[in-house]
């Protein structure tokens, strides 16, 4: 009987590391799925960046193809997290990208609960290290986008949106509480409907190697809550554009442009400069104003179709109603690593470090990362 144990026992071992050996050589492939099967991928989540620390949880992507026959359709990724962060941010996402047979209509969601501690520093291009104040944010958000091509690479779209906001001030007396042209201190509730345009030629959504992309948007909150409630509308640009230099050079570029327009703006709807995807290496909300102005490019290069890496460089700036300067620009630039999870459909985990400007009695900004999926 104690023969009969050792030996099950051993053979459970055996089955195991199999299993984890035939897992292993999976993800270490260098092969791509060619049948354009759906793929699920349980994980544990994981991430980091300067605002929130080490980020950890559960969480799982699912991608598939609406239509596997047809190769020009695009992959549509659904992905589910739960996380908490060292810092004691916690954050529960729901994010769908989805493209129907063909790629006649494109559906994005998103649907959030988060709480983030956070260092505020004031308005502007120009903020003070030293005016550091310690802020809890709260935040809910439900975002959807449907749009359609009427002619071809062509998409027009709606969208709705809604968002609430609270905040604590954790450091009384701070540039927080005493700084008159901030407005919207208790936080707020807005919401968004609007149109979009945009005009798509890349091969890939998730890894393109060439192909223009541009995409505009206009978003009106009407005065539906009242009071001290955001009442106004927005504007976003998004450019980019990639070029295949050879089999394993991609060059990629980028710019953003963001505009809030409303007599009263809360402190936390002004576009912020620096985050995981633009200006890395800059901590989020670090500047913010009315109005933001970014660009970037990165030299992506994929070793094989598990591996690469990429340099990125770029420069930006925020400012309010009439103070745009050229020469209030803002240089980044940086590196990083990538592992590609599902290489044909080009999802990948990234680590970024990026560096920015370093200000007279300051250290130099900069910002580490790891994220999922291109930083555009």
């Amino acid at each position: 009987m104690k023969k009969l144990a050792i030996l099950c026992t051993f053979l459970l071992l055996s089955i195991s590391g199999m299993a984890q050996m035939k897992l292993i050589k999976k993800m270490l492939s260098n092969e791509k799925d060619t049948t354009r099967k759906a793929s699920f991928l349980p994980i544990p989540a994981f991430g980091y960046s300067q605002e929130t620390g080490f980020e950890f949880g559960i969480g799982a992507i699912y991608s598939f193809y609406s239509y596997r026959k047809d190769t020009v359709t695009r992959s549509s990724n659904f992905s589910a997290n739960a996380t908490y962060s060292t810092k004691k941010t916690y954050n529960l996402a729901l994010k769908g990208d989805a493209w129907s047979k063909g790629n006649i209509y494109h559906i994005i969601g998103e649907i959030r609960f988060k709480k983030m501690p956070f260092n505020f520093y004031g308005l502007g291009n120009n903020t003070n290290k030293t005016d550091e104040d310690k802020l809890v944010q709260q935040q809910i958000k439900v975002a959807f986008d449907l749009e359609k091509t009427f002619i071809k690479n062509a998409y027009s779209g709606i969208s709705l949106g809604f968002e609430n906001y609270d905040f604590n001030d954790q450091a009384a007396g701070g540039i927080y509480s005493s700084d008159p042209a901030i407005f919207g201190r208790p936080g707020g509730r807005v919401i968004f409907t609007g149109i979009s345009q945009s005009y798509d030629t890349r091969n890939s959504n998730n890894y393109p190697s060439k192909g223009f992309f541009g995409r505009i948007t206009y978003q009106y909150a009407p005065d539906f809550f009242g009071g001290d409630n955001f009442n106004g509308s927005q504007i976003k640009l998004n450019l980019r554009n990639f070029w295949k230099l050879s089999n394993k050079f991609i060059l990629g570029a980028q710019g953003l442009y963001h505009t809030v327009q409303s007599n009263h703006t809360p402190f936390y709807l002004l576009p912020q400069l620096g985050n995981d995807e633009m200006m890395r290496g800059y901590y989020t909300g670090r500047y913010r104003d009315k109005n933001l102005l970014a660009i970037q490019t990165e030299l992506r290069y994929r070793y094989n179709n598990r591996f690469g890496a990429v340099l990125f460089a770029g420069t930006g700036t925020v400012w309010g109603t009439s103070d745009f300067a050229v020469d209030a620009f803002k240089p980044n630039l940086g590196g990083g690593l990538r592992y590609f999870f599902d290489p044909a459909k080009g999802l990948s985990v990234r680590l970024d470090y990026g560096i920015g400007e370093r200000k007279t009695n300051e250290k130099r900004q900069s910002g580490f990362y790891i994220s999922l999926a291109e930083a555009f």
